[in-house]
């Protein structure tokens, strides 16, 4: 114990003599400044010379100035004197006050302590006071300084321009190498050459460069077919290598010119059958044809005219041709036109879509004899789901002899998960016709790399023809179906580049629309569709129109609601009426006895509907090849058509976006006033009333 406090005492007289030498070290610091102040008020009051920037913070060798200096000498001063202050011996004054403390009888140690304390307190009071002044004292310098600074550039910037160039340099140089300096640094470190060290990996932001797809060649470098119809008609007699007697026919039919597409695609598909049906030009497998342009371009006339011709010397009948088709009323209307142009040849073409018992199409395609079956069909036109079923249960029905296969709305075949039918197709085509050795010979293998002994029997070649107004360009999708060296006929291209030799290719989204055709969009309100339908067919006298919907309800409600306004002859068109009802409203509305025909998209892929004047979209198409399809229904064979589309303004962003994404700008905004509407708001008011009862009933129905 004893130990510890004479440790402790002898503490805290080296603490009180530290103390006394910081006093002696604020009064030294104060008396330096105010000499310091002096000299600097003298050296500014006559200004004999001028002083560069860089001159306070720099002396002209290049080292730091006088302030470094006396602030590098402070902390070596400091130390010297607390080294006095801890050797010098005790006072006077010292000692008589501990002679007083032992008269007055009390205890040293008491008395020390209590005035340790105070003077501790004392003398945390004199240091906080002086950092205080110490502090002011720096920030007014500082104020001063600046000020001075001010005060001597203002003078600078009236010399000449000489000087100003001078001191511009000087405090670059001294910027520069107060930058390059540590904190810490001492004067040698200043003359150091700069370091050649270079940043990777900076943040800087970059403009990110597009990817351009890699497309085979064939996509990149297509066939590019004229959309401009009327003004690229060919005459049937320029096309050549046409048959005779299919000549004939088309003049019959009123038909004197080719359209672009099939001036182009006809004498390409005569070409792969130059030698016959049986082989390819060479003797080496045709190649493939895929064919991209607008509706009503002419696609199904293009591959009707060579299919014919080549078969038109055919011995034995079997299915030497295969039209698919998405939608039973497409198949209609080719199977309509390929019975044109085989009436009096001998060729026999089926239709199987459904629409007759599975049994009557079985009597249609082959016919059991003693020998065994025999084809009644030389051209099947057909849907995915009845000739997936004709393949799997209808025995003697053979493709092995099949030469063409077309695939007509291709891009619907691959998206609609048909290509589960394509593949059952291709397999059945070869297949051996039994399992037994007896016609090996004459058995068509599926092709492989071309070698002498697959030269050696020579088969029947399968060609795939591919037509569509949205043919996907995306290789992958295309991939699945397996084509073989394919040539693209497209007639999507940039106008810009009409006349020359380049064409800015197509994407995935972007597609050409009918030359006459006009685009319009009416912005709107939910309620107020039904009015605008009305306004532009009693008001605006619209004739032949043809709208559509998204769905089957929404077309049989609309129909329902403008048949109760009255005034207007319409019908709708949807797969949930028989079929022989749909047929009849076509040829009612192709003759112009219905005025409004309202359809969901079941006629918007493909089907020739004469006439149509207008097509109106009352529900918003979603994707880019709907809104196509739908609006291709009018200025068809390069006649005139408008497309009004319905949008409500909570979807005209979106509708807009789309359209520009596809390269569709000629789009323009035909908005509708309300006060156009009103005559129309108490009759249809009424009309709403009669459809709801009509609903009603009409459920009622169902559930008796």
């Amino acid at each position: 114990m004893a130990l510890f406090c004479i440790r402790r005492y002898g503490e805290e007289d080296g603490q009180e003599a530290e103390a006394e030498g910081r006093a002696r070290l604020l009064l030294e610091r104060l008396q330096r400044q105010a000499r310091a102040r002096q000299q600097q008020k003298q050296r500014e009051a006559p200004p004999q010379g001028r002083e560069g920037p860089g001159a306070t913070g720099l002396s002209p060798g290049g080292e730091p100035g006088e302030g470094k200096r006396e602030s590098e000498e402070q902390p070596s001063a400091h130390r010297q004197k607390k080294l006095k202050a801890k050797r010098r011996p005790r006072s006077s004054s010292e000692e008589r006050a501990g002679a007083e403390e032992a008269a007055d009888g009390s205890s040293p140690t008491k008395k020390k302590k209590a005035n340790k304390r105070k003077s501790k307190v004392q003398r945390e009071r004199t240091e906080a006071d002086s950092d205080e002044d110490l502090k002011q004292q720096d920030s007014r310098n500082n104020f001063k300084n600046k000020s001075n600074k001010r005060r001597k550039a203002d003078e600078e910037t009236q010399g000449d321009e000489t000087e100003k160039r001078e001191s511009s340099e000087e405090a670059e140089g001294s910027k520069t190498t107060e930058e390059e300096l540590p904190s810490g640094a001492s004067g040698e470190g200043a003359n150091c050459a700069p370091s050649s060290m270079m940043i990777l990996g900076d943040y800087d932001a970059k403009p990110v460069q597009k990817v351009q797809p890699f497309l085979p060649q064939w996509l990149a470098e297509p066939k590019r077919v004229q959309k401009r119809i009327r003004d690229n008609l060919c005459p049937v007699r320029d096309v050549p290598g046409i048959h005779p007697r299919l000549l004939r026919k088309l003049h019959a039919n009123g038909i004197d010119s080719f359209f672009p597409v099939q001036a182009e695609v006809i004498p390409a598909i005569l070409q792969s059958a130059a030698n016959g049906y049986l082989l390819g030009q060479g003797g080496f497998r045709p190649k493939d044809i895929c064919v991209s342009a607008p509706t009503g371009s002419g696609k199904t006339l293009s591959f009707v005219i060579p299919i014919v011709q080549v078969l038109l010397d055919r011995v034995v009948c079997h299915v030497r041709a295969l039209v698919v088709l998405p939608t039973k009323e497409l198949a209609q209307q080719v199977s309509k036109v390929f019975n044109i142009y085989t009436d009096g040849t001998g060729l026999k073409v089926v239709l199987i879509t459904g629409q007759k018992s599975f049994a009557k199409e079985q009597e249609m395609l082959v016919k059991k004899k003693v020998t065994g079956y025999c084809s009644l069909a030389d051209i099947v036109v057909a849907t995915p789901g009845r000739l997936t079923d004709h393949i799997n249960q209808t025995p003697g029905f053979s493709l092995t002899q099949l030469r063409f296969l077309i695939v007509d709305e291709a891009d619907r075949m691959i998206d609609d998960m048909h290509q589960n039918c394509l593949n059952q197709i291709v397999k059945a085509a070869f297949q051996g016709e039994n399992d037994s050795g007896s016609n090996m010979l004459f058995q068509r293998t599926k092709p492989g790399p071309l070698t002498a002994a697959s030269s050696c029997s020579p088969q029947i070649p399968l060609q795939k023809l591919l037509f569509s107004a949205t043919l996907t360009q995306d290789p992958e999708k295309l991939q699945q179906l397996d084509l073989f060296q394919p040539r693209l006929f497209t007639s999507v291209y940039s106008e810009k580049n009409r006349d020359g030799t380049e064409t800015e290719q197509d994407t995935n989204n972007k597609y050409t629309l009918p030359e006459g055709l006009s685009q319009c969009y009416v912005p709107c309100d939910l309620n107020s569709k039904p009015l605008l339908l009305l306004y532009f067919m009693l008001k605006m006298k619209f004739t032949r129109v043809l709208c559509f919907t998204n769905s089957r309800e929404a077309s049989h409600r609309l129909f329902l609601l403008v048949q109760a306004f009255g005034g207007v002859t319409v019908a709708e068109f949807s797969s949930r009426l028989p079929p022989n009802e749909r047929k009849r409203t076509m040829k009612e509305f192709e003759q112009g006895k219905i005025q409004l025909l309202i359809s969901t998209d079941a006629t918007a892929r493909g089907i020739d509907v004469k006439g149509v004047n207008y097509v109106i979209n009352y529900d918003a198409p979603q994707f880019i090849r709907t809104y196509v399809h739908r609006v291709g229904r009018t200025a068809r064979a390069g006649e005139a058509g408008v497309a009004f589309s319905l949008v409500l303004r909570i979807q005209e962003r979106r509708f807009l976006r789309m359209l520009r994404d596809a390269d569709i700008q000629d789009i323009k905004k035909h908005p509708v006033k309300g006060n156009s509407l009103k005559p129309l708001v108490q009759q249809y008011e009424g009309a709403l009333c009669k459809l709801e009862k009509t609903v009603k009933n009409e459920r009622a129905q169902k559930r008796a």
